[in-house]
């Protein structure tokens, strides 16, 4: 594929040098000078045009909100879609002077995108796939499964129960939420842009795993893979975000453990699964 005539003929505008970029799992993905500015051109294979279609889809409800921190939708075609190339470096590759500001700022932009109300709970595509009308139901769905995977990979039996029982005891937690929003479902460092120059967030990028849900759980993921046990880093989340009922983030950092503990073992990624067991384990002692 010539991706440099592709853009020229998508956008009309002249392209040049084409370098192919690394991170892409599920689509092919270059980086094209253009005489205007650098895009990125994503080229699916047919059997993940539905996570192109998603991809449009969630990029167009941001817009709004968060219009120039998520790249913009340039043209989309059969498997192909191209998007701007936003500023800055990945916030996982820096060392920022002051966790605390630049968390501040995740928190502020978190927040932004939970604006963006959602109809139901679910996973999202270019729709809600098997919607739930209310958050108990979702999580109890979620927290189901998870668990029967746990059990299938060769969890231990009393983890399980523990972690069964801790649900069941907090369950009443999660009919306190009372609407679902968009959610990123993958916030972290890895996914954040910024300008090492300023420490300015510029933006974020890869919502392959947005859901339509409770804010919390959202907030719960950054926390748990980004912010956990660095003190700098969660009070400038919470400066950023605002007070938040900490119960259900405990209990949602659970359900995140447990879903990276299920992911790592059907993979066949040994190499933290004892360390996450016991952040399960203290989980569920709280």
């Amino acid at each position: 594929m010539d991706v440099a005539q592709l853009v020229e003929d998508a956008l009309h505008v002249k392209a040049g040098a084409t370098t192919e970029r690394t991170g892409g799992q599920l689509s092919t993905v270059y980086e094209v000078q253009t005489a205007d500015a650098p895009v990125i051109v994503k080229v699916y294979a047919p059997e993940w045009r539905w996570k192109q279609a998603k991809e449009v889809h969630v990029y167009g409800m941001l817009e709004p909100e968060v219009g120039g921190q998520v790249p913009r939708v340039l043209h989309v075609g059969d498997g192909v879609t191209i998007l701007s190339k936003l500023d800055g470096v990945p916030l996982s590759q820096t060392e920022p002077v002051d966790w605390r500001t630049t968390y501040a700022q995740l928190g502020e932009l978190l927040h932004k995108i939970h604006r963006v109300g959602q109809p139901e709970y679910g996973y999202l595509t270019d729709r809600i796939l098997d919607p739930l009308p209310d958050n108990d139901q979702y999580m109890r769905r979620q927290f189901t499964k998870k668990l029967k995977e746990f059990e299938e990979l060769g969890g231990t039996p009393q983890l399980h129960a523990k972690i069964a029982q801790h649900v069941e005891d907090h369950q009443r937690l999660l009919a306190d939420n009372k609407a679902a929003v968009l959610c990123h479902n993958d916030f972290h460092e890895g996914n954040i842009l910024v300008d090492p120059a300023t420490w300015r967030i510029t933006g974020f990028i890869d919502v392959e795993n947005a859901i339509a849900a409770d804010p919390l759980v959202d907030l719960a993921k950054t926390i748990q893979y980004s912010a956990h046990g660095n003190a700098d880093k969660l009070a400038g989340l919470y400066d950023g975000y605002g007070a938040v009922a900490q119960d259900r983030i405990d209990l949602y950092r659970l359900y995140h453990s447990l879903e990276l503990w299920d992911w790592f073992k059907s993979i066949g990624e040994t190499t933290y699964l004892d360390s996450i067991a016991q952040d399960l384990e203290r989980l569920v002692a709280t």
